[in-house]
């Protein structure tokens, strides 16, 4: 394992501290109890959606068994970064360990790229529904589906390790404080003793990758809904293609944009406060309005899911009746 050694100290040490948020005790668990809120609501919130998918037999369409794969994405990639921070807020160290601060930039940069191929895939079936509905049943067919939903896993997981493990092979020296609350690429870079400017050189080309391919890919599939919808000559036809997109686009916009305010700015590097904000917004935030997006949007969902909450309420009220 690779360790940590300062010129002002002899001792070694062999993992990095997350500084999160400083602010004082009383501060600390304000943020523990917020971010535990958040991290519940979300829990519930995917949940429910794919509770909804898997027991409404109406909802067993492509579309909706593509956005509980993305709900059950979205549970994990929440949980590669909140439990890890919440712990942070109530500890006094605040130490990650070498090998737990690589596992966790593995699973939220694969995590975050699988998502990315989600979107992007989730864009092609509203292009298939609204371009082709002709052809629509016959293409985006349960076994096409499944082959999407696996590839989307096995990309953004392999994506990563080659650079991660580069960067895991380089010496760490001087302050081991990383001015963030998860293990960032900009954050451990700037902790490495000597620079390497060709692991670096293959991580810059490499990382924006599944942020750029996917995202061209979502934008020139809408342009062709886009086209489509505007030849439907009835205002209705045009309302109802629009609302079919209307939630996935939010979802696109409102992680595209975090992202892009992330990566885009050139000044981000510098700006821990920002980056740590921006991050907040696309990694624990986006999560939790994702359902409720999904929720309010689409009336087929609201349905299934007021028959679910329905069903808990008879089955609470027969279970205090038993007792």
């Amino acid at each position: 394992m690779k360790t940590l050694s300062s010129p002002s100290n002899a001792s070694t040490i062999t993992g990095f501290i997350l500084l999160g948020f400083p602010c004082s005790k009383e501060g600390q668990i304000f943020l523990f109890a917020l971010f535990s809120i958040v991290y519940i609501l979300t829990l519930m919130g995917n949940a429910s959606i794919i509770c909804a998918v898997r027991w409404d037999q109406r909802l067993h369409t492509p579309m909706y068994l593509l956005l509980a794969n993305f709900s059950f994405l979205e549970i994990w990639y929440v949980t590669s970064t909140v439990p890890n921070m919440l712990a942070n807020f109530l500890s006094d160290t605040k130490v990650i360990s070498f090998s737990g601060c690589f596992l966790q930039f593995y699973f939220f940069f694969s995590l975050g790229s699988t998502e990315c191929f989600f979107l992007a895939v989730m864009a092609f079936d509203r292009y298939l529904a609204i371009c082709r509905p002709l052809h629509y049943p016959a293409v985006m067919t349960g076994r096409l589906c499944n082959i999407l939903v696996i590839s989307c896993w096995v990309l953004g997981f392999l994506w990563f390790p080659v650079p991660i493990i580069l960067i895991s092979q380089m010496s760490f020296c001087g302050s081991r404080i990383i001015d963030h609350f998860l293990c960032d690429p900009g954050p451990l870079l700037v902790l490495t003793c000597r620079k390497a400017p060709l692991i670096e050189l293959v991580f810059s080309i490499l990382s924006p990758l599944p942020l750029i391919i996917p995202f061209v890919f979502i934008m020139g599939s809408y342009a062709l809904v886009l086209t489509a919808v505007l030849k439907v000559p009835s205002a209705s036809g045009k309302k109802k293609a629009f609302s079919t997109c209307g939630s996935h686009l939010s979802v696109v916009a409102l992680f595209y944009g975090s992202v892009l305010v992330m990566y885009g700015s050139p000044t981000a590097e510098h700006e821990a406060g920002m980056q740590k904000i921006v991050t907040l917004f696309y990694s624990v935030l986006t999560p939790l309005l994702n359902p409720v997006i999904y929720s309010f949007r689409n009336k087929h969902m609201k349905r299934a899911l007021k028959e679910i909450l329905g069903e808990v309420k008879n089955w609470s009220s027969k279970k205090a009746m038993g007792n």
